[in-house]
């Protein structure tokens, strides 16, 4: 069974989750510090939700390999996790703030483990998102998402996202 929660305070699983999922999303994200962790957790506009699993079974447990097929974060020698609820399976962030034009939320880094997806754990965390945004009052939620992410882009079409026709525009400040 899925549970999703927000994270109140960063831990050392949290921080081998993140350390191990990141980069499932991105292959030019530096990693993230134990500092830029309690950085997003405690920032009034951001909530990391994270995705736990209990009804994983041994594979499953085993297969949350890294790239190279080799462990990438330890379990422990209970079900996988010290936590009953299972270990962290994927994340996503959600950003809510005010504008002139009322309150939105912006659905970022949404990550679920590789080997584990096609179980709506995405899905889940999506909802979870929405609804904390309903919860802020924010009037839209917003994402994006490449067009070669097919499966996102169905998922995101599936929970009920609508495709708008907008033009998105960066302007990097890095050198």
């Amino acid at each position: 069974m899925l549970h999703i929660s927000a994270v109140q305070e960063v831990t050392d699983e949290l921080e081998q989750a993140v350390e191990y999922l990141l980069p499932q999303l991105s292959r030019s994200a530096p990693p993230l510090s134990r500092s830029d962790l309690e950085e997003i957790v405690s920032g009034e506009a951001t909530t990391l939700l994270v995705a736990r699993d209990d009804a994983l079974s041994p594979e499953e447990r085993a297969a949350i390999t890294n790239g190279a097929g080799q462990q990438a974060r330890p379990q422990p020698a209970t079900e996988g996790s010290d936590n009953p609820d299972g270990p962290i399976v994927g994340m996503l962030t959600l950003v809510t703030f005010r504008l002139p034009t009322g309150v939105r939320s912006w659905v970022e880094d949404v990550v679920t483990d590789t080997n584990l997806r096609g179980r709506g754990t995405a899905s889940a965390l999506i909802k979870a998102a929405i609804d904390l945004a309903s919860s802020a009052g924010a009037r839209t939620v917003d994402l994006t998402s490449r067009p070669s992410r097919e499966a996102a882009n169905r998922l995101y079409v599936r929970v009920g996202f609508k495709l708008r026709e907008t033009n998105v525009y960066r302007y990097s400040l890095e050198p």
